[in-house]
């Protein structure tokens, strides 16, 4: 029947502007378009026009037609980020080094690839290993030895950034499979000629728990740090802060390109991240800026800068800022049932800005008890739940809506429009200049601190800056 009325509409739209028009007022009021209409109600303006897209893909003498309008829709949506760098907004690696670990006793330096091999394997609770200035090329997976403990951790480290860099050849660059162990102040970029070939920089597995890695600048891989369980154990309690993902142009594979992609892992903090072009140009096309899943539990996402494309925001594929619950689990790769109950449970996403996404720029698939409070997000579609999610927003700035699919559930108080409190123009330029108006101007804080880290009022206004 579909079939049969699909061949109406193009015999229609042979009788030229009138048999378009009447081919399109017809359609419209037909079983299929009464379908479609309720499709796309549940989508955002971004999602439907892409979803139009396809439908017409194939179909050429629709597209000759059709096909212009849909594009100018949407780029008159998804404006162009501005030329230039954007700022930073003080998140990422920075400058100064992070803190000396507590807990480490004994210094061993290390100048060569060999002496750094050696020491990761080496190394006992309370090492700190630190790398001598320099250019240092692997080809192969750097592993570790022992477990560090909570009072001694081990280190491996620069003295200062901007001194030490690796250059990764190799799918995985260190696999972290023991615990208590803390990467700081390293440059790593991945140089693999194909991009299948450069993964993760980090490979967090199995009992590799309560692992730190801060203030590091790590560059061109498809799922920078990636997280996941092994063998029944699973590296809980990780921290992921301070850090700069970013790829230098999309990346040329059909493989998953998260630039934080956790999987079954629980009680993670990532925190004050900056995170930016996340394109994957094969396969399904989608990537992701942040994301837990594979029933997970309590992973925290707080102070984050995510722009995912800093031009070109209307290119080929998808790109999401910050999910609970990602794509889905492969039920092998879950914790437990199967990922059944949930994909995520428990997560808080607080005070990030999220910018210039093509898609919703916080998300929520088969996730449970998630609390979305006191974000910005610029130039997205807004916030998503779908798949039977749990959502509770408060105090959220967005230039877009809401967007509840699959029976979700979405309990939301006190999120306010963009345009309310910052000039747009200025806003997608990550530049904050507030409007003149007093519109929900006095809401109760959700969160203590905002995205600076500074102590907010008991009454303060949406969004995560002060």
């Amino acid at each position: 029947m579909k079939k049969f009325l699909f061949q109406v509409f193009i015999a229609l739209l042979g009788l030229g502007a009138l048999g378009l028009l009447a081919a399109a007022a017809w359609l419209w009021a037909s079983d299929t378009g009464r379908q479609w209409r309720a499709q796309l109600g549940e989508r955002s303006p971004n999602d439907a026009l892409r979803h139009l897209q396809r439908r017409l893909q194939g179909h050429t003498r629709l597209e000759a037609v059709l096909l212009p309008a849909l594009q100018a829709a949407q780029r008159r949506l998804e404006v162009e980020p501005p030329a230039g760098v954007l700022p930073d907004l003080g998140k990422g690696q920075r400058s100064e080094p992070a803190p000396r670990p507590a807990g480490l006793v004994q210094t061993r330096r290390v100048d060569s690839p060999q002496a750094i091999r050696e020491a990761l394997l080496q190394a006992t609770p309370g090492t700190d290993i630190v790398v001598a200035p320099g250019l240092y090329p692997f080809e192969t997976k750097l592993r570790l030895g022992q477990d560090g403990t909570a009072l001694a951790p081990i280190a491996l480290r620069a003295e200062r950034p901007g001194t030490v860099w690796f250059a990764f050849g190799q799918v995985e660059g260190v696999l972290v499979d023991k615990a208590h162990w803390r990467f700081e102040n390293l440059d790593i970029r991945g140089v693999c000629p194909r991009h299948d070939d450069c993964e993760h920089a980090f490979h967090v597995v199995g009992r590799g728990h309560h692992v730190v890695i801060r203030n590091n600048r790590i560059r061109d891989f498809n799922a920078a740090i990636k997280v996941n369980g092994w063998d029944g154990d699973w590296p809980d309690h990780g921290l992921l802060a301070q850090n700069t993902l970013v790829n230098s142009g999309p990346r040329q594979t059909d493989k998953p390109v998260v630039m934080f992609d956790l999987v079954g892992a629980s009680h993670w903090r990532i925190q004050d991240n900056l995170v930016a072009g996340l394109v994957k140009a094969y396969g399904n096309q989608v990537s992701y800026g942040l994301f837990a899943k594979g029933a997970s539990e309590d992973a925290r996402f707080e102070r984050n800068l995510v722009v995912c494309t800093p031009s070109g925001i209307s290119q080929p594929g998808v790109r999401v800022g910050i999910s609970f619950g990602g794509g889905g689990t492969d039920p092998g790769a879950c914790r437990s049932e199967r990922c059944a109950a949930h994909e995520h449970r428990g997560g808080l996403a607080a005070n990030n800005i999220v910018a210039h996404c093509n898609d919703v720029g916080l998300d929520a698939n088969r996730a449970q008890d998630i609390q979305l409070l006191h974000n910005t997000l610029v130039n997205t579609a807004g916030i998503g739940a779908r798949n039977g999610s749990g959502v509770r927003l408060r105090a959220n700035l967005s230039d877009a809506g809401v967007w509840v699919r699959d029976g979700s559930r979405v309990d939301r108080q006190l999120d306010a429009r963009l345009a309310e409190f910052f000039d747009p123009a200025l806003a997608r330029a990550l530049q904050w200049r507030a409007q003149p108006t007093t519109a929900n101007a006095g809401i109760p804080a959700f969160a203590e601190t905002d995205f600076h880290r500074i102590r907010r009022s008991e009454i303060a206004i949406a969004g995560a800056l002060n």
